[in-house]
């Protein structure tokens, strides 16, 4: 075993990461937890239980394929690191995913805690604006590495807020909680997506969360089908990260409600 864990968040960034010279085990992060439902305790049994029930109903995905592909990766994280490295994206699925990473990492630690550095994708000019990790290559792996950056115990207390208030899903509670914190230190793409994601909990006059809404918009200005709204909201709202399954969470309610016929 090495001493360096990398977490990648998704099987995409795995090609480009296994063409860098890195040193290090890899743990693949294949949660959703942008989307379902959460309990404050991440290391309780009753938490895992629940997000395998809702996954596996949710996209149809088999118990045994949750167990293997989830479960089962992250028992990597009870092995003893001295050095973890969290690569991230800067949109709302990634953040949320990063604060369940750091929660888990936060609760299990002792004192001899591993080195944790976190590497995040931003929309970055000298990448050609590349949305996502998948996309990189190699040496742009290492690139971005070069530049990590550590993180202390002020951070982990910061991302254990995040989380409680995540979790609670209070609207009024997390404006208020941004709205008092000026300084992110070395978590800066947290605040951009937790403002999407109170977007998200806000619900407009028509009974419609933002997301409703705008994929509510998309169709009635012309797009009919579900490829066609993915690329546009895609397009539109990369902050959010969601994956074309994830959005038909949102166009299956739309349809519940007999909003759009697709």
């Amino acid at each position: 075993m090495s001493n360096i864990l990398h977490i990648l968040n998704g099987d995409a960034a795995l090609s480009g990461f296994n063409e860098t010279g890195l040193d290090g085990d890899v743990l693949i992060w294949r949660e959703v937890l942008s989307e379902g439902p959460l309990q404050e305790n991440i290391l309780s049994g009753s938490f895992w239980s629940a997000r395998a029930k809702w996954i596996t109903q949710t996209f149809k995905e088999d118990l045994d394929a949750y167990q293997n592909k989830v479960i089962d990766e992250l028992g990597k994280l009870n092995s003893d690191y001295t050095e973890i490295n969290l690569w991230f994206e800067f949109d709302l699925h990634c953040q949320v995913n990063l604060l369940g990473v750091l929660q888990m990492l936060s609760r299990k630690t002792d004192m001899s805690a591993p080195a944790i550095y976190l590497i995040c994708l931003a929309d970055c000019v000298q990448f050609n604006f590349a949305k996502g990790l998948g996309e990189l290559n190699g040496e742009q792996f290492e690139e971005l590495y070069d530049g990590r950056e550590r993180l202390n115990e002020w951070e982990f207390e910061l991302a254990t807020e995040a989380w409680q208030l995540y979790v609670q899903g209070d609207a009024v509670e997390l404006e208020k909680w941004l709205g008092e914190n000026s300084f992110w230190g070395g978590v800066p793409l947290l605040k951009p997506a937790l403002q999407a994601h109170l977007k998200r909990l806000q619900i407009n006059e028509a009974g419609l969360s933002y997301i409703e809404q705008r994929l509510l918009d998309i169709y009635n200005s012309g797009a009919k089908t579900r490829s066609s709204i993915y690329a546009t909201f895609w397009n539109e709202d990369k902050i959010f990260g969601m994956g074309d399954a994830e959005i038909d969470i949102y166009l299956d309610r739309l349809q519940q409600k007999q909003l759009i016929n697709l």
